[in-house]
């Protein structure tokens, strides 16, 4: 079924659907979560198999043609290729990608590319064992370089691209190595720009290595040539100018790309978020628990969509940070 496209108050389209599957997570990584890990969901506020497949199905209908799966890790999720290929399933939805941390990519690769998911994003932060030892607070680089050489294996889940979050002070020693894997190896490598989305709510702009940074040490070493930007894209990607592959830059803090946002997110506990950075959100599993029919939730949806944020404020004075951190929120 069809049904009107689902456009926000600034007059975006919305057509990506990032959806958590669990808030929970086999690493601790600095950026993300504290030592300790942080208190997980009870299991019966975590969104059921059903309930997310009807939800993409009517998110789906209203004109969402690409899906992302995140977590947490949403590989500690039990059954999660199931899930996965209940959502590929859905008719309309033309794009399902999955990111993950890769611990467990080499046990499901088989599965997951089997359940249909078509793109892949691996979270990798050192390729260096003591360093991404360091960051991750776990001692698994050489299982999450496995998990990625299975993955590659299947031809089916290329394009493959590799995730860092740039950190001051932390990321400089790593930008020449990742480069010089970008050109060796099948995947392209992408910076992310460290976000205040910490739980320990530490972030300070001093923190954030900027894309123009990164960009500018590779480009000393292997010269790059920018591509055009897609619209509604997070990253702004580079080709080495001998052809030896592709790097990105996602740069949310030091340029923004809200103008042409067409991205909403759902949460493990049901929960849509407008905005990575969002102070509020509006829950979808009430009424989907108390028999709301579909066209009641679309109501929700649109009214939610319709107050999308114009931008996401990080670098305006008074900025707040979100009171959920990255894993819980879903990446």
């Amino acid at each position: 079924m069809a049904r009107a496209p689902l456009v926000d108050g600034h007059g975006r389209r919305i057509g990506d659907l990032r959806v958590s599957v669990t808030d929970r997570c086999n690493f601790r990584c600095q950026y993300c979560m504290p030592a300790e890990g942080l208190p997980w969901l009870e299991r019966d506020d975590v969104l059921s198999f059903e309930e997310i497949a009807r939800l993409v199905r009517l998110f789906a209908e209203l004109g969402v043609e690409a899906v992302r799966l995140t977590g947490g890790e949403p590989l500690v999720r039990r059954d999660f290729p199931a899930l996965a290929a209940m959502l590929a399933a859905v008719p309309g939805l033309a794009d399902l990608s999955l990111t993950t941390n890769g611990y467990l990519l080499e046990r499901d690769a088989e599965a997951l590319v089997a359940a249909g998911i078509s793109r892949f994003n691996v979270s990798i932060d050192s390729l260096q064992r003591d360093r991404f030892f360091r960051m991750t607070r776990r001692d698994a680089l050489p299982r999450v370089l496995a998990g990625l050489e299975a993955l590659a294996r299947f031809p089916e889940a290329h394009p493959i691209k590799v995730n860092a979050v740039a950190l001051r002070g932390f990321t400089e020693d790593e930008v020449l190595p990742f480069a010089r894997f970008a050109r060796e190896h099948p995947y392209e490598v992408r910076f992310i720009e460290f976000m205040p989305l910490d739980a320990d709510h530490a972030w300070t702009p001093e923190d954030v290595l900027t894309g123009e940074e990164v960009r500018a040490a590779i480009h000393a070493v292997y010269p790059l040539e920018p591509e055009p930007r897609e619209p509604s894209a997070t990253a702004r990607v580079h080709r080495f100018a001998d052809g030896k592959g592709r790097i990105g830059f996602i740069n949310p803090v030091s340029e923004p790309f809200c103008d042409d946002c067409n991205r909403v997110r759902l949460t493990a506990d049901g929960k849509l978020r407008t905005c990575l950075f969002s102070l509020g959100e509006t829950d979808l599993r009430a009424p989907l628990r108390a028999g709301a029919s579909d066209d009641d939730v679309e109501t929700v949806i649109r009214d939610a969509v319709w107050r999308k944020e114009l931008k996401h404020r990080v670098n305006d004075p008074g900025f707040v940070q979100p009171a959920r951190s990255m894993s819980a929120i879903g990446g």
